[in-house]
């Protein structure tokens, strides 16, 4: 009897630590859920992020008037003739016209560098359409480059304004060097100079900086080849730093240009870049770039234009930079949706790369992956789980299947390249081949869902079904098939969505290749040249303009809808047709 007391106490410790640790499990459960889902938050939202510039596009708007003698060359009007016409020259002349102070070569080929020449096939296709808009006037709609729409949405430089601290006087024509001096003698550049001289600093001790390190390294070096290198390297970084200093020092005029800041002069609607200041701060040298309303000798409605970014360090001149703002300025720049993403196939330029060609080919490859994959991988399960005997054929079978199922990928893209091509001529880069290769890779992924959805089919169903008279084939397809079918739909719609976000074997049969048109969607197009959403991203990343990286983001969240969308169907049918026991 007084056990009782201490037995009862060690029930309890007991019953509470057990307590204790199914709270702990429970936690450490929503702890992981909860890490899952903030990486997913976290993935998710930095693709959102930096595929929104790719969702809207700067589009530029003129009125081009389509020369006769240039858009039809035989003046006959037919459709031969109009297609041998020079339409890049019309937009050419009609953006001139915008800026006619550009005159030389370099910065004509500047201004003709704010959009693609790929756009005159637009305008030609308008052209061929409509005839009678020879010798009339028309407004046609392109898209700017995409270094001058990162611009725009203020991705490629850091700029600020400054208001204009005193009167100021210019002297000089148009097309001449500009003199810039201060009224009342006031040093009304000297917040650039400081700007100036502050990076010049900057740089002068990051060169300091590396010299001193590579001075350390080459102490500690024992290969004397390579401590030569080191000390020769720590030479240049100090006099690149004395270089720096001395200029930053200097009581000469400091000169502007593709490694500084750069200054602009914003009055009378016109804009004035400046070349050279005084060491005063007082008087400048520029030209201009955009031709002011009226010139006045005198000014005192006037500001600074900053881009600080040095055009060493961006792909946009400053020319183009304040032409791209004098456009945008008069309304023949606006931004709107990018439909461009979404009805256009790739291209070379970023501006008119869209994903609507890889989407066709997705849709014709896993078509064939389909009509391939399911019948056969299905057919192949039923035969296996029930009516093929066990012996150990079918058991060597099984466990291929099984090992097949982890092969990598690119294996069965070798294969496709070794007999679909190579052996049968069967055309690369090709919808249908790709569509057999993913269905060579799907297969034992479909055969072991639904062998495992067969299989959970309680074994009384064939039993009743034997037992009034059916024969196992009327049992099988009567019976336990309809049981089994959401199993079978949900492996085979997973299997198919691992597929569609395939690349590697894909890679090996071509299908990286450039395809400025979209495939065909009828019989044609499965065997036209023809690349898929997970190529097209691999190509768009490893491209160099940095334009491609906001439209690699948003062709990866194209890709996660399609994927999505194959889940939300497996749970709509499995929750469709399941039955519950």
């Amino acid at each position: 009897m007084n056990n009782a007391p201490n037995i009862r106490d060690a029930v309890q410790a007991r019953l509470a630590k057990r307590h204790r640790a199914e709270q702990r499990f429970q936690f450490y459960g929503l702890a992981a859920i909860s890490a899952a889902v903030l990486f997913l938050a976290v993935l998710l939202g930095s693709l959102i992020i930096q595929s929104l510039p790719a969702f809207t596009a700067h589009r530029m708007t003129l009125d081009v008037e389509i020369n006769a003698e240039i858009a039809d060359p035989r003046g006959d009007r037919s459709e031969a003739s109009l297609r041998r016409g020079a339409y890049n020259t019309l937009i050419q002349d009609a953006l001139r016209d915008q800026f006619p102070m550009a005159d030389t070569v370099a910065e004509l080929r500047e201004l003709f560098g704010l959009y693609s020449a790929v756009n005159a096939a637009d305008l030609l296709n308008q052209v061929v359409q409509n005839p009678d808009l020879l010798g009339q006037t028309t407004r046609f709609s392109f898209p700017i480059s995409d270094d001058a729409d990162l611009y725009l949405k203020g991705l490629a430089t850091e700029e600020t304004r400054l208001p204009g601290a005193a009167p100021i006087t210019l002297s000089g024509a148009l097309d001449e060097e500009i003199e810039v001096s201060a009224v009342a003698g006031e040093p009304v550049f000297s917040d650039f100079m400081a700007l100036v001289r502050d990076r010049l600093e900057a740089g002068a001790a990051q060169a300091r900086a590396r010299a001193v390190s590579a001075t350390d390294q080459a102490q500690a070096e024992i290969d004397a080849d390579a401590r030569d290198s080191l000390l020769a390297e720590a030479e240049r970084a100090d006099a690149l730093a004395d270089r720096l200093q001395s200029q930053a020092r200097s009581v000469e005029p400091v000169a502007l240009g593709p490694q500084t800041a750069s200054l602009m002069l914003r009055a009378n609607g016109g804009v004035l870049r400046i070349s050279e200041i005084r060491p005063d701060a007082r008087t400048a040298l520029g030209e201009w770039l955009v031709a002011p309303d009226a010139q006045a000798e005198t000014l005192s409605d006037w500001s600074l234009w900053v881009i600080e970014t040095p055009a060493i360090a961006r792909r946009i001149s400053d020319r183009q930079i304040v032409w791209t703002r004098a456009l945008k300025e008069r309304g023949l720049v606006t931004n709107g949706l990018n439909t461009t993403l979404f009805t256009h196939a790739d291209s070379r330029e970023p501006e008119l790369a869209g994903v609507a060609g890889a989407l066709a080919g997705s849709i014709l490859t896993m078509i064939i992956t389909m009509l391939l994959a399911v019948p056969i991988g299905v057919g192949a399960a039923i035969y296996l789980e029930e009516f093929a005997p066990k012996n150990r054929l079918t058991d060597f079978i099984e466990v291929n299947i099984n090992n097949l199922a982890a092969v990598p990928s690119i294996v069965f893209g070798l294969l496709g390249l070794a007999v679909f091509i190579n052996l049968f001529g069967m055309p690369r880069s090709a919808p249908l081949v790709g569509g057999m290769v993913l269905a060579l890779m799907t297969l034992p992924t479909v055969i072991i869902s639904a062998r495992a959805a067969l299989k959970a089919v309680p074994p009384s169903i064939r039993e009743a079904a034997l037992g009034v008279g059916a024969s196992r084939t009327q049992a099988v397809f009567h019976h336990v098939l309809p049981l089994a079918m959401p199993g079978i739909l949900t492996g085979s719609i997973i299997g198919l969505a691992q597929a569609l976000g395939e690349t590697a074997p894909l890679l090996m049969i071509g299908m990286v290749a450039f395809i400025a048109d979209p495939p065909t969607l009828g019989l044609a197009g499965f065997t036209e040249p023809a690349t898929v959403m997970p190529v097209q991203i691999y190509i768009w990343s490893s491209s160099a303009e940095r334009a491609f990286e906001a439209r690699t983001a948003a062709a990866i969240l194209a890709l996660l809808t399609l994927l999505v969308s194959f889940n939300a169907v497996a749970i709509y049918l499995r929750r469709r047709f399941e039955r519950r026991w």
